[in-house]
């Protein structure tokens, strides 16, 4: 039984002036290895998340079964993360097109991080993801504990 694929790691990363971003090695070649060429990407509080399209599916099979339609937290959920999803095929030169509403709704600048989540990755501007590394590092003790409750 092989490792399976993940996402590890942080990577520092440009969006070109057309909104263009080129994945960085570490993380293409998971992507071509193990999945279809090909990203989907929304947001998530205030970043935005890349997912191979095959994990998506998952995530979205294990959605439909464990969040109702009807809950009104559940479907502004729903509304939130789903609506913002966009399909992001790979150009030639291995670059994602970030859709315009994307850029805007994560308050992307030109330089990024990209943070390796396992299965997905996360896409960060510059300045936001050092206020949100801040905060998870006065957050450490609290969150040692908690995972440390899970047997990890």
């Amino acid at each position: 039984m092989g490792i399976k694929p993940r996402f590890r790691g942080r990577s520092a990363t440009k969006l070109d002036a057309k909104g263009r971003l080129r994945i960085p090695t570490k993380f293409r070649e998971v992507i071509q290895e193990h999945y279809t060429d090909a990203l989907i990407i929304s947001q998530l509080g205030k970043c935005l998340v890349a997912y191979p399209p095959e994990k998506w599916d998952e995530m979205e099979a294990n959605s439909l079964k464990q969040l109702s339609q009807v809950h009104p937290d559940h479907r502004s959920f729903l509304r939130l993360f789903f609506s913002r999803a966009e399909d992001c095929e790979f150009d030639n030169q291995g670059r994602v097109l970030i859709p315009p509403l994307l850029r805007e709704d994560a308050h992307l600048d030109q330089e990024l991080v990209l943070v390796g989540m396992l299965s997905h990755f996360e896409i960060w501007d510059k300045s936001t993801y050092g206020l949100q590394d801040e905060l998870d590092r006065q957050n450490e003790p609290k969150l040692m504990e908690l995972i440390g409750d899970t047997g990890l």
